[in-house]
């Protein structure tokens, strides 16, 4: 049984919004409004989360939980580069990607991070073509395998809709079309820096692909 939740929070200001797991006190998908949204995508690596969890459980506690780093960031980071700075910056359990948005142009990031440092960082340039970043489980300037190249028909989808024409109901239909929609999906979620955050519990009816 799987089951989420959207929360809301308000502090001065500034308006937390996130779609969670019931009983998870860390967070995986949020936007701070009007400053920037934040999501994880699981990152699979030979130096995997079972080496850091590992560590942990013989004592060594300098390193964080990816989805508590989250909650840190959503908690404690006034603006997009002091987000991004904390992504960037504290040691981590498990290997992810982390998907930073902001509220100006070229503010968009894709972060590929190992426990202990930085791999690789994606960012938005307009000026060289780059209008939107799509990442999926793997490594950016690593070839998707042949059993799981979601990448692919992904951007061919982003590039047939067109930036002009790119907004909620594309990206929803990027998203939610197979192969990046299949048997592992959980939940879709759309943010808006400005606006807010709609998520769907995923359901991916057979025929459909496992991964």
């Amino acid at each position: 049984l799987v089951g989420t939740i959207q929360m809301e929070a308000v502090v001065s200001t500034q308006s937390t919004g996130s779609a969670s797991f019931l009983g998870y006190v860390g967070l995986l998908t949020a936007v701070k409004q009007p400053l920037f949204t934040l999501t994880i995508n699981e990152r699979f690596n030979k130096e995997g989360g079972f080496i850091g969890i590992y560590n942990w459980i013989m004592g060594d506690r300098s390193a964080q939980w990816m989805g508590f780093l989250t909650r840190d960031v959503m908690t404690n980071a006034n603006s997009y580069s002091e987000a991004k700075d904390m992504l960037m910056k504290k040691e981590l359990l498990a290997p992810a990607y982390y998907i930073l948005g902001g509220n100006s142009t070229g503010e968009g990031v894709v972060i590929t991070r190992s426990l202990k440092k930085v791999e690789d960082v994606q960012s938005l340039n307009i000026t060289e073509g780059r209008w939107y970043l799509l990442q999926t489980n793997y490594d950016p300037w690593e070839d998707c395998p042949f059993y799981d190249d979601r990448r692919t028909p992904g951007n061919i989808c982003v590039k047939q809709w067109g930036q002009e024409n790119f907004g909620f109901k594309s990206l929803f239909n990027v998203l939610t079309t197979k192969p990046n929609l299949n048997k592992l999906t959980v939940y879709t979620s759309l943010m808006s820096v400005r606006d807010e955050i709609q998520t769907w519990l995923q359901d991916c009816k057979t025929p459909c692909t496992p991964w």
